[in-house]
């Protein structure tokens, strides 16, 4: 049974010791980089085709309040077509200068393994620092893909297979891998899904072909799709929205300013993006509003693989396990 009652010597220590953790956070870590505004031009009212509809512009918002400063996790939502309001997109941006991205499995995915699977939610020796937990990618039975967390192979890389990586050095970049079959040493964490959604700021050449991005529920082309990608100051975002194809999940990341992008999970089961307003995991929110879904659901042992974001202390430091 997980603890549900944390010390609260330790969130003290988190609470008030915020200067201290930031004293150790890699060297690019800066208060000055922010992510740039999402600007929507919005449905035109004009048959003059001379009339240009106006940008609507929308603010990030403050997640993590309780982690002092740098602002760590940004989130916003809009409308990817003005002249769709009721289709919104949730986008989260996670600074990644100050933060460790974590890698956990679930009980059945990524699929089944002869290695310990590890504790298949949130270590409670990680709640002090959680910031913020989301889901990963597609099980290994749908779609073949590398998957390295906790120095452990549990399924070998794939040339070309769109990749997550976090090294040593405490930078995270979103890839097409072309390093073989096992991550090298300056790795701790790798995790593919499919092939790049976006690359260079633009949509890839596949992204156009729907059928390339999984299996959708009932069999219709316009689903709940998630995706992670990367900005020019190598900070995350990450995005869930429903009604998408594979192309307009691409042209969403640009819209974010994104340089790459991978699709991670579909389907309505599946998106989730949890935040925590306070150390010891405490106050978990659902920035993503998925009724399938519960703000604890990393909290206790998850079904599939995930992603958590913790408060960095030195660069490159073991995931907790």
């Amino acid at each position: 049974m997980r603890k549900s009652v944390m010390s609260a010597l330790v969130i003290a220590l988190v609470l008030g010791g915020a200067a201290t953790v930031l004293a150790h956070a890699p060297a690019n870590a800066s208060s000055t980089v922010f992510p740039k505004p999402v600007c929507i031009r919005a449905a035109s009212s004009s048959s003059d085709a001379s009339v240009t509809a106006p940008l609507i512009c929308h603010p990030w918002r403050h997640a993590d309040n309780w982690f002092h400063t740098p602002p760590t996790i940004l989130t916003t939502s809009f409308a990817p077509n003005e002249a769709v309001p009721s289709v919104v997109a949730y986008a989260a941006w996670i600074r990644t200068s100050t933060t460790d991205l974590a890698l956990y499995l679930g009980v059945k995915g990524p699929g089944p393994s002869a290695f310990n699977r590890g504790p298949l939610a949130v270590p409670a020796s990680g709640d002090a620092r959680l910031l913020a937990t989301f889901n990963s990618g597609f099980y290994e039975a749908d779609g073949a893909a590398g998957f390295f967390t906790n120095k452990t192979l549990y399924y070998p890389m794939i040339n070309g297979l769109a990749t997550v990586v976090r090294y040593s050095n405490g930078h995270v970049n979103i890839t097409k891998w072309n390093a073989g079959a096992r991550p090298g040493p300056t790795i701790v964490m790798a995790r593919q899904n499919l092939s790049l959604l976006v690359n260079n700021y633009r949509p890839t050449p596949a992204s156009r072909d729907n059928q390339l991005w999984g299996v959708t529920l009932g069999g219709v082309q316009a689903v709940w799709r998630t995706a992670l990608g990367i900005d020019a100051n190598g900070n995350l975002i990450y995005v869930a929205a429903p009604e998408q194809t594979s192309a307009s999940l691409a042209q969403i990341m640009v819209q974010l300013h994104v340089v790459r992008a991978m699709q991670l999970d579909i389907n309505p089961e599946w998106p989730i993006f949890v935040t925590y307003g306070g150390a010891g995991a405490r106050g978990a929110t659902l920035f993503v509003p998925n009724p399938n879904q519960v703000p604890n659901r990393f909290l206790y042992p998850s079904t599939k693989d995930f992603f958590a974001v913790f408060i960095s202390r030195r660069a490159g430091e073991p995931q907790p396990w």
